[in-house]
Order: C-alpha cells, then sequence, then structure tokens
C-alpha cells in the first residue's frame, strides 16, 4: 500500500498527482491485476516460451 504525507500548505491536488505518479512508478496497477487470478508457474513459464518463440518468428533473423 503506498502512503502518501500532504504537506502543510499542499493542496489536494499535488498530493493526488504525486500518489499517481508513485504508483506509476511502482507498477502497482499491473501488480494488482496480476494477482487478481492466479496462474501455476508451469503455466506461466509455457507463455513465457510461447512468446519467445513467437517473437523469434517474427523478428529473428532471417
Amino acid at each position: 500500500m503506498l502512503i502518501i504525507n500532504v504537506r502543510d500548505g499542499e493542496s489536494i491536488d499535488q498530493a493526488l498527482k504525486r500518489y499517481k505518479r508513485k504508483s506509476k512508478k511502482v507498477q502497482l496497477l499491473k501488480e494488482v491485476r496480476r494477482r487478481k487470478h492466479f496462474t501455476k508457474p508451469s503455466v506461466e513459464r509455457r507463455k513465457e516460451i510461447l512468446n519467445a518463440v513467437y517473437r523469434n518468428e517474427m523478428y529473428g533473423s532471417d
């Protein structure tokens, strides 16, 4: 969980802007979406391998 301390004299808009910047930097939403559904490690590995094969076929040396 991200914690943003609102400074003295800082508007809510500025604090919200800092929160959004910080959440983007730590990739909070990406992590939440990834954890939403559990995928087995073997399935993740298979997905990585298939993605690598696809990239190699598309952009590999011909």
